[in-house]
């Protein structure tokens, strides 16, 4: 059973990456740019900063675009970007069965703005953020931290997420990894895959 679930924000709890991937092909083809959403994904899937590096490197793209991006993304964001389904309830049965949840992201604090703005930060113990300066996934120093402060035994704990950088932190750090996958991806090392988060709750009792 386990009784700490260390989360990823985007593409695990919130569906971000469509506005992610829409502005950014948007802001390429006013460039006179064309890439395919699939293929912009498929970058930002990896992660974030490997997605704008391959980018910079492809087209030469400059640091006002890449400001010009962040703006727009939180901007679209805001509006489009929501909690998957059945989410909140997972999040709310885990909070009032003695259990915890931990938001792990590479994000800033605006993971911790989304959770508020849809009445979810309550189910949350702690948060790890981009703030924090740990070093990015899929080092385990950020989980090791959360097992250290809460005395987290390690078989009791597991870590969710959509990347593979996600599923080797947890395994880097000595606990379980579930890896949720939306369009039927595979990973191989992960102890357990879903593709929806009704799933989880044979898993976690």
């Amino acid at each position: 059973m386990y009784k700490h679930i260390i989360w990823d924000f985007d593409g695990t709890l919130f569906d971000t990456y469509p506005a992610m991937g829409t502005v950014f092909k948007t802001m390429l083809e006013e460039d006179g740019i064309v890439e395919s959403l699939d293929e912009i994904l498929k970058h930002m899937k990896v992660s974030m900063s490997y997605a704008l590096q391959h980018y910079e490197e492809k087209y030469h793209l400059n640091q006002p675009f890449i400001e010009e991006y962040n703006k727009r993304r939180k901007d679209m964001e805001i509006h489009s970007s929501k909690p998957f389904a059945g989410i909140e309830e997972i999040c709310r049965y885990i909070h009032t069965s003695d259990k915890s949840n931990y938001l792990y992201t590479h994000r800033g604090e605006s993971a911790i703005k989304f959770l508020r703005n849809y009445g979810m930060y309550d189910y949350f113990s702690d948060f790890i953020t981009s703030q924090h300066g740990f070093e990015r996934k899929p080092s385990p120093n950020a989980i090791q931290y959360l097992i250290d402060k809460y005395h987290i035994v390690h078989n009791e704990a597991i870590m969710i997420g959509d990347r593979d950088l996600d599923i080797l932190s947890a395994k880097n750090a000595g606990i379980h990894a579930c890896f949720f996958t939306a369009d039927g991806d595979n990973n191989q090392i992960a102890d357990f895959t879903i593709n929806n988060f009704q799933q989880l709750y044979s898993i976690i009792r």
